[in-house]
């Protein structure tokens, strides 16, 4: 499904995107060493296990906020997104482990045409990620620039 134009986008429509995830070891390691993060929690299993209240890796947050706004482009912002603005409010409730499965689910909170670009709209969307047991992991909310629907289409 391709993402929704300004103008078709309503304040309060919550949408359940359908592509759940499953977060692997390979995507926290991958993650954290591309983005230079050497934190032990992410990569160290042995200090993990004896030394912090998990007793295991916990999934590196900036990945958990990736997935949140990835999986949600395709029925939100795909084709139709001019430029993310800004993330506000990013929090953390619960912590991911390897294995764990997420669901995304996305609310439209506010929007507002653009008094300084014709044809474009500002939303707000807030972003709730679930692990697998329906617990509140990642919340944060979006601003996106987004093309009004265009006559010929």
């Amino acid at each position: 499904m391709p993402g929704l134009w300004f103008d078709e986008m309503t304040v309060g429509t919550v949408i359940r995107h359908p592509i759940h995830r499953t977060i692997t070891e390979a995507d926290n390691v991958f993650f954290s060493a591309m983005t230079h993060n050497p934190a032990a929690l992410h990569l160290d299993e042995e200090y993990c296990r004896t030394q912090t209240e998990y007793g295991q890796r916990i999934v590196n947050s900036c990945l958990t906020l990736s997935f949140m706004v990835g999986i949600s482009v395709g029925e939100t912002t795909l084709g139709t997104a001019v430029a993310n603005l800004g993330w506000d409010e990013v929090r953390f409730p619960k912590p991911l482990f390897h294995g764990d499965t997420i669901r995304i689910e996305t609310e439209i909170l506010e929007t507002r045409a653009s008094k300084s670009r014709p044809g474009q709209g500002i939303v707000i969307f807030e972003h709730r990620a679930f692990n697998q047991h329906d617990e509140l992991v990642g919340i944060c909310k979006r601003s996106g620039l987004i093309h009004v629907k265009p006559a010929d289409a």
